[in-house]
Formats: C-alpha cells, sequence, structure tokens
C-alpha cells in the first residue's frame, strides 16, 4: 500500500515505571580517640519511605517476597529507603487508581501517568516543577538516554513538570502470524490486506490446528470494553494506520482515529467481524488478554509492540508460552506487516515521570538519586539481569548473559526484573547510550531473524509531542470519540452518522481547538505553516 509522504508524530502514550535508589548519607567525622565509639545503625538516619507508582508492560510479573528481592535489598540499603510500589499496565484501571488517590489526597510521591491525564495534572497544578530537581547535573546518567531538546518537546503548558523516562529508540510494532499453521493449510505469510483477511478466514475455518473442531480464529485484539482497537488492519487498508501524524505534502496535521475517513474504517471492521474471523471476546478484552487466545492456540494472528514477543527462549513470550500451554512443540510466529513503509510515527518519549505537588523536597531528591542511578551501567544491569558474576559475566563493556541463572532468579520469581527494569528505562533493549553491549545466548538464529525483519519498517518522523491548550480535554474527547465509533460499530447499520458525530467532536468537545494547538506546535517545531482540517470533506 502506497502512502503519501508523511512526516508523523503523535500524542504521548502513557506508561509507568517505579522503584528507587539513591546514596548512603555521608559517615560524619570520624570520633577522636577519646570519643565514645558509635556503631553505625545508631548514627544511620531512619529510612525514607517512598511511594511510586508506575507501568510494567505486561501483566505476567510480580514481585517476589522480600527476602528473594535482592533488587529491592540493594536499593533500600544502597540509599536508605523504603519502597512501596504499585504497578500495572498502562489503561483505565491505573489511570483510575492515580485518579483515586489524588481525589483522596494520597498521591504517590513518584508516578507515571498517560498523556492526556499528565495535562491535566499539569494545568490543575497537581505536580511540581521539576526545575530544581532535573539537570544534568542532579542526573548526569539520565541526561545520557535524553537530550535536553527531547525534553524541551516533551513539555506542555509552557512549564517543566514531566519528564520522559529513557524510552526505546527502535520500534518493533508488528503483526504476528502463527507460521506452522500457515505450513500445515499451504499459505504464505500475508503481504497485504487482501492475503491477511484470506488467512484469518484459513485460520477460522480450515482447522489449523488439526483437532477436528471448529475452534480457532483469525485474528485477535483487544477494545477493553471502550473501544475499537486501532490495531484492526483496515486503519491501515484506508491509510490512517499510524496513530497521529504531520502530512508534510499538504501542510496539515492529521487526527487519524477521528478522521472523516474513520467512518469507511468502521464500515470495513463491520463487514469483517460479519465473517467471524476475529475472536468474538475481543472488544471486552483488557490488554494482554488478547495474547492469552494466542497461547491457548484459538487465534493466529495479533499485533505487538515488544521486540522479544515471538522468541524461542523468553519466558514471556507468545512463542514460548504456547508451547507450554498448549504441548505443541512445533508451535512459531513471525512478524509481517502490511503497511511496512508507514507503520506508525517515529520513536517519541512516551512515558513521563512527575511527582505530586506536595510530595516533600527530600523525598523528591532521593527518587531523583534512585531513578539516575537506575539509568546507570550498575542500576541497569541489575534491574534488567541481576547480579554480575551469577546472572551474567562481564568484559569491559561487554555483557554476556547466562540464561539459566537469569531464568533461575527471575522466571521463578514472578518475572520480577521486568518489574525493576520498566522504572527507568521502559521497553529500553538497548544500553549503549550508556556504553553497553549485550550478548544474549538465548537468542537463536529465529530471533535474529525476527529482529532483522522489524528493523525493516519504516517510522515516518514526528518531531515533538502534543498537548491541548489549557482548559481543553483531549481526554474528554478520546472518550466521547470512542463511544461513537463503538455505537456505530455496534449499534447502526452503517457509518452514515460518523459525520454528524464528528462535527459534534469538533464543536462540542472542542476537537478544533485541541488539533489547531497540535498544528501550531509542529508549525514552530517545523518552522513552516501547518492546518488542522476539522471540515475536511
Amino acid at each position: 500500500m502506497h502512502l503519501p509522504k508523511k512526516l508523523t508524530f503523535g500524542v504521548i502514550t502513557s506508561l509507568v515505571l517505579l522503584s528507587g535508589c539513591s546514596d548512603d548519607p555521608s559517615p560524619g567525622s570520624s570520633p577522636s580517640s577519646s570519643s565514645p565509639q558509635v556503631s553505625a545503625a545508631e548514627t544511620k538516619a531512619p529510612p525514607i519511605t517512598l511511594n511510586w507508582q508506575f507501568f510494567v508492560p505486561t501483566n505476567d510479573v510480580a514481585l517476589p517476597s522480600p527476602d528473594k528481592d535482592y533488587i529491592r535489598q540493594t536499593i533500600e540499603q544502597k540509599f536508605n529507603v523504603k519502597l512501596n510500589m504499585e504497578f500495572g499496565v498502562p489503561g483505565e484501571d491505573m489511570k483510575n487508581k492515580i485518579n483515586l488517590k489524588i481525589a483522596s489526597n494520597s498521591m504517590p510521591d513518584m508516578f507515571q501517568a498517560d498523556g492526556a491525564q499528565t495535562n491535566q495534572m499539569i494545568i490543575d497544578k497537581a505536580v511540581v516543577d521539576l526545575t530544581p530537581y532535573v539537570s544534568p547535573q542532579t542526573m548526569p546518567n539520565y541526561y545520557k538516554w535524553v537530550t535536553p531538546d527531547i525534553i524541551s518537546r516533551f513539555q506542555v503548558q509552557n512549564v517543566f513538570m514531566r519528564a520522559p523516562v529513557p524510552y526505546e529508540k527502535q520500534q518493533y510494532q508488528s503483526y504476528y502470524v502463527r507460521k506452522d499453521w500457515l505450513d500445515k493449510l499451504g499459505l504464505k505469510v500475508p503481504t497485504t490486506y487482501d492475503e491477511m483477511i484470506n488467512v484469518m478466514k484459513a485460520f477460522t475455518f480450515n482447522d489449523p490446528d488439526g483437532n477436528g473442531k471448529n475452534d480457532t480464529y483469525g485474528f485477535t485484539t483487544f477494545g477493553n470494553g471502550t473501544t475499537v482497537s486501532k490495531q484492526f488492519p483496515e486503519w491501515y487498508k484506508n491509510g490512517l494506520g499510524i496513530d497521529l501524524w504531520y502530512d508534510q505534502a499538504h501542510g496539515e496535521y492529521v487526527d487519524p482515529q477521528s478522521d472523516i475517513r474513520a467512518g469507511k474504517v468502521l464500515d470495513d471492521i463491520r463487514a469483517t467481524l460479519a465473517q467471524k474471523i476475529v475472536d468474538p471476546d475481543w472488544f471486552l478484552a483488557k490488554p494482554g488478554q488478547e495474547l492469552e487466545k494466542v497461547e491457548a492456540g484459538r487465534a493466529g494472528i495479533f499485533q505487538s509492540t515488544l521486540r522479544t514477543i515471538a522468541f524461542d527462549n523468553v519466558a514471556t513470550s507468545v512463542k514460548k508460552k504456547t508451547i507450554d500451554i498448549s504441548g505443541v512443540k512445533t508451535a512459531d510466529f513471525v512478524p509481517f506487516h502490511i503497511s511496512p513503509d508507514a507503520v506508525n510515527f517515529e520513536a517519541l518519549p512516551g512515558v513521563p515521570f512527575l511527582f505530586g505537588a506536595k510530595t516533600a523536597p527530600e523525598k523528591i531528591k532521593k527518587s531523583i538519586e534512585i531513578m539516575d542511578w537506575l539509568a546507570s551501567p550498575e542500576g541497569y544491569l541489575l534491574a534488567h539481569y541481576g547480579k554480575e558474576g551469577v546472572n551474567y559475566t562481564r568484559s569491559g563493556n561487554t555483557i554476556t548473559l547466562i540464561p539459566d541463572a537469569i531464568t533461575k532468579d527471575n522466571t521463578a520469581n514472578g518475572n520480577f526484573f521486568d518489574v525493576y527494569s520498566s522504572i527507568f528505562s521502559y521497553g529500553v533493549q538497548d544500553p549503549s547510550p550508556i556504553g553497553l553491549t549485550i550478548i544474549d545466548p538465548r537468542e537463536t538464529d529465529h530471533d535474529r531473524a525476527i529482529v532483522a525483519k522489524l528493523k525493516t519498517y519504516k517510522y515516518p518522523v514526528l518531531g515533538t509531542n502534543v498537548a491541548p491548550p489549557q482548559g481543553y480535554d483531549i481526554g474528554a474527547f478520546r472518550t466521547q470519540m470512542r463511544a461513537y465509533m463503538v455505537k456505530v460499530l455496534f449499534e447502526e447499520k452503517d457509518a452514515g452518522n460518523w459525520p454528524k458525530y464528528r462535527k459534534e467532536l469538533m464543536t462540542t468537545y472542542h476537537g478544533k481547538e485541541i488539533f489547531d494547538n497540535y498544528a501550531k506546535t509542529i508549525s514552530d517545531v517545523f518552522k513552516t505553516p501547518v492546518v488542522f482540517k476539522a471540515d475536511n470533506p
């Protein structure tokens, strides 16, 4: 599919972090020879309690008991703190939890939230100005991952109240197809929309698992009970697969999900659903639950943004879990895309970290110390891989993992590495910004082929994060937009009313004002006129 050349760009996806660390207080001056000796336990200040709330990529993670959690022990001892951590996947549940904490005047000391939510918190002055706390002097390791320019473009409302968590520059968004099912049915990996639909039909009606039952589906996704999934291939079919973009050729900001052409997408999705080739539970599924259908051998195509989602020997990969759960040792998944030249916008910082306006300065400083340590080689390696000499070996800056030891420590204890590694390097697989090279013996030729394929996909440049003008609520706009999309798909015979609903979104819900501001931000960044057409035909 050929799309016009675009510079794409998107509103911040929100996600989560947590963990803490900071140096022990420096010991006081040495007592004189005539002074009584005082033990370290008697002079050490009581630990500072830090309450953190952050995002993790999947639901398959948990913290072990404190006696087995040596990452927590290291952090708490090194920085003289007590960590209280709450975490979950991005979505309504986490959003509601932070809103409840705000309402009950019990905000976490450090937390993550999505872009729209943090923008409103900044407008409400519910979070603290980061200027005294976040700088190259206070966070030298952090500034190896992000630049002042990236941080500046991440801001909203012309204030510095949120900062981006270090993020993965290389993106890994892709569809995956059950390769052993393709082979059984004599099909090839799809490369176009029509080929993808044909595979979905075959996976549904041609008994790809050979069990003689009509119990498989072509595709699965999630709607969280509130939205029409952006993972449906019909978005790409209609040229709206990228979440948000700057159409450079026409000097226009485009908002795909509220675009007039989204009506055609909804009609096409309706037609696909009518063929009964999509997992019927998709709409109520929460993020992550759609993968359970794949792992149980009930669906053959899904979408993911995780680099290791189909790796051979990663405990949380869909391939590994499918083999373990179904017992089908030949189960295999390969990536594909029907729009490889425009998968999404170029990587931008997504998950912000913030501090409550009433958080004590000493708690902010202590959290900052810990997070900067987590961004250092020492902290990164502990949070991602465990102990040197036990879980990995080191030769200079080359780190060679010891898979069996990592499995013993991590997998047997709730995959707790994945909790700590999310705190201050959410989704980061490449630690080259801090000079490290990782060699993972678990990676097979199959895995390396996946990564090579994913790196061929194109991500048009976005350039900047955007936010609505003060007093306008993008969250309310998106909520009503999703409600109208659901109504069109499930309650109406076609998308005939979509133009009317869109007009209401642009007026009553202030879409025009919001997206005019997005266009202005892009204009300022690219030094060229950019407009948003609220009445596009």
